[in-house]
Order: C-alpha cells, then structure tokens, then sequence
C-alpha cells in the first residue's frame, strides 16, 4: 500500500436537514452521496467532485473530516 492511500482523508457526511422544498437538482446531489434519510451519515472519498456537490447542498449537510 502506497503512502498516499494510507493517509487518504475521507469525509463524514450526515444529512441534518431536510430537502424537502428545495430545487430539485439539491435533491438529487443529496441523493447522489447517497443520503435518503435524516441524520444519516456517509464516508466518502475527499475528491473534488464530492466537495463540489457537498458545496450544492452545504445547508442541508454537516461534514466532517476524517483520516481513513
């Protein structure tokens, strides 16, 4: 295993409100990162596209950041 993927980090996402009313391209960003429930929460890997759609919907969310 290479050093860079052991110290990979990784984000804690956890749903904390609801998207419900909001546009429909929040909903689907909330869905694609793979939250359908309230106050679940998903490790992803910290790339750019998955900062990019957390940024979309950072009202709905709270992140954390975790080492792997």
């Amino acid at each position: 295993m290479s050093a860079k993927k052991a110290k990979q980090k990784r984000l804690r996402i956890t749903l904390t409100r609801s998207p419900i009313g909001y546009a429909m391209d929040q909903k689907r960003t909330v869905r694609a990162l793979g939250l359908s429930r309230m106050h679940q929460t998903v490790e992803h890997a910290d790339t750019p596209t998955v900062r990019g759609m957390v940024f979309k919907v950072q009202h709905l969310v709270k992140v954390e950041e975790v080492e792997a």
